[in-house]
This record gives structure tokens, C-alpha cells and sequence, in this order.
């Protein structure tokens, strides 16, 4: 039986054409690997490929990659409204068919060594590929994101599982990445009809299940398994919740798309619209079909900001 995986790794480059076309050409090196999407954003300058195929191959685009990533974008001249920490941001393994998650893993960790080993870019390892159970946690390894890492290298309890003790010249440039294994989620953001940043943050916490803390203590958001944060796009001139679903099940993207909208009028304000960042399975728009009794494009206006072709923005799962 093949081993099927998909990897989604984020380059902290959106705006310059060469380099995404060199990254994306770096992976198409691999023959075996079959690039699925590409979408970059200038404003968050970021660029997400989704690829898929059998998982050595995989992982030896992935490689492929990330040496040209930190190779083509230099980190001291990086800015952009996405959180990063390095040149590839981070890049997860995900499992398809005929691979468990914990086959995942092992692949991620041992990707990270050699990233670090052959290429000198620190790794940190996540989700299920993680060292410690704090590290399952992405915002974890990335914070204080790329401007930290001086201060991170030189503490044993934050450095990157795989690096040197010390921040060098190699880490000035290429950042560091954080590999993992993790199972399917959407990448989606809710647009707003405002430009206020507090009031996008404001909703983000409404409704992520990490919620906010009120007098010292964390109350939890109203939906599970979400993280969200809130931020202005300049290309769009709006302000939107960025959310990840990393709990498909747990919470569907037509309950996430109806709960931003709630929270959003509570607010005294509007959601206009979805941004899919990468690729939805196509199921999930026709449980949203289900449930709305009517198209998801329109239910949802997975069309407010560009035309959602399905062919393009879903996989055949």
C-alpha cells in the first residue's frame, strides 16, 4: 500500500514572484510530488504551496524547499503582517491515506535533523512531531517569532530542538522553521466590513477556543479546536479574523463561518466574506451545502474577495 501525505509549508515570502517560482519549482524537482495549489498573500507576505504524493518523495521536496527558501529570502529584511519566525515558517506533514499520524512524526523529526544537520537552518519540532507537550503547540515555538531567536538560541529551555546553542550568521538569515505531523485543517480567514485591528482581535477571542483572559483567568472562546487572530490586510483595505480549524469535526467551517457572524454583530459589526488560504476538502463545502440548503460559494461568499474556482481551492476528499 502507498504511503500518501500531503505538506503545507508556509514561506515568509508573498510579494516577490522569483523567489515563490523558485520554491515551487524546487518541489516540482521531485517528479513523484504533485503540487496542488499555490497562494500567496502580499500583504501578510506569505506564500502557502500544498503538495502531495508518496512520503519519502514528499519529504525530499520539502527539503528541497526549505534550501531554497533560505537560500532566496534573508530574514533581516522580512516584514509582513503573519506572524514567522524564519524564511519556511513552518511546514506540517499531514496524513493521507495508507500512513498513521505517528508514521507523520517520526518523518517530521527526522526531516527537521537533516534541515539542520545539511543546511544549518534551526528546527523546532511540533504538534504530533513534538519533543515536549508544550511544543505541540505552534504559538509556542513561535514566540516572540523570527525578532526573539538571539535570545531563544542562548536559553537551553526555548532554543530549537534541532540548532546551535548560539544565534550565528546562518540563523540571521534563514530564521528557523518549525516542523511537524498534524492532521487536516483549514486555514481560513472571516473578512469584516471595518479596518479596526482591536475590534477584529476583539472577535478573534469571542470566538477561538483559547478565548482571553479576564481577571487573570483564561475563559474559552466558543469554538473548539480554533485558533484566531485579528489583523488588517492593506491589499484589501479590511480588517479579518485569521482562524486555523485544526478540529475539522469538532467544529465544521459553516458552524465557524455562522459563530464569526454572530460574534461580529454583537459587535456592531458585519462579515462580508471567506478567504480560503489553501486548499478545503471538497466535502466540507458540501456539508456546508447541506446545512445552508444552498450553494457554500454563495452561503458563506467564499467569492468576496477573488472568484473561488472549485477545481483550483479543493481536494477530492
Amino acid at each position: 500500500m502507498k504511503r500518501i501525505i500531503e505538506c503545507v509549508p508556509n514561506f515568509s515570502e508573498g510579494r516577490d514572484k522569483k523567489v515563490i517560482n523558485a520554491i515551487v519549482g524546487a518541489i516540482r524537482e521531485v517528479e513523484e510530488v504533485q503540487v496542488l495549489n499555490v497562494d500567496a498573500g502580499e500583504a501578510a507576505n506569505r506564500t502557502v504551496v500544498t503538495f502531495m504524493g508518496e512520503a519519502e518523495a514528499v519529504c525530499e521536496a520539502a527539503f528541497r524547499a526549505v534550501r531554497t527558501a533560505g537560500e532566496l529570502i534573508d530574514m533581516r529584511q522580512q516584514h509582513g503582517t503573519h506572524p514567522r519566525i524564519g524564511a519556511t515558517d513552518v511546514l506540517p506533514l499531514v496524513p493521507l491515506s495508507g500512513i498513521t499520524l505517528e508514521e507523520c512524526a517520526s518523518l517530521a523529526r527526522t526531516l527537521a535533523e537533516r534541515i539542520y544537520r545539511e543546511l544549518g537552518i534551526p528546527c523546532y519540532c511540533y504538534e504530533a512531531a513534538a519533543f515536549t507537550p508544550e511544543r505541540r503547540n505552534l504559538a509556542v515555538c513561535r514566540a516572540g517569532e523570527y525578532e526573539s531567536l538571539p535570545e531563544k538560541m542562548e536559553d537551553p529551555l526555548r532554543r530549537p530542538d534541532f540548532g546551535p546553542a548560539h544565534y550565528d550568521e546562518r540563523t540571521a538569515h534563514t530564521g528557523a522553521s518549525v516542523i511537524g505531523a498534524r492532521n487536516f485543517l483549514i486555514a481560513v480567514n472571516f473578512n469584516l466590513n471595518t479596518t479596526s485591528v482591536p475590534l477584529a482581535h476583539e472577535i478573534a477571542c469571542d470566538v477561538r477556543e483559547k478565548g482571553r483572559k479576564v481577571d487573570g483567568q483564561w475563559v474559552r472562546g466558543t469554538l473548539r479546536g480554533c485558533k484566531a487572530i485579528g489583523w488588517y490586510i492593506e491589499e484589501y483595505g479590511i480588517a479579518q479574523v485569521s482562524m486555523n480549524i485544526t478540529d475539522i469535526h469538532a467544529t465544521p467551517l459553516h458552524k465557524a463561518y455562522e459563530e464569526v457572524c454572530r460574534a461580529a454583530a454583537a459587535r456592531g459589526a458585519k462579515v462580508t466574506g471567506t478567504e480560503i488560504i489553501g486548499l478545503v476538502p471538497r466535502s466540507v463545502l458540501k456539508e456546508a451545502e447541506r446545512y445552508f440548503g444552498c450553494n457554500a460559494i454563495e452561503a458563506m461568499h467564499l467569492d468576496d474577495l477573488r472568484p473561488f474556482n472549485i477545481e483550483e481551492k479543493t481536494l477530492p476528499i
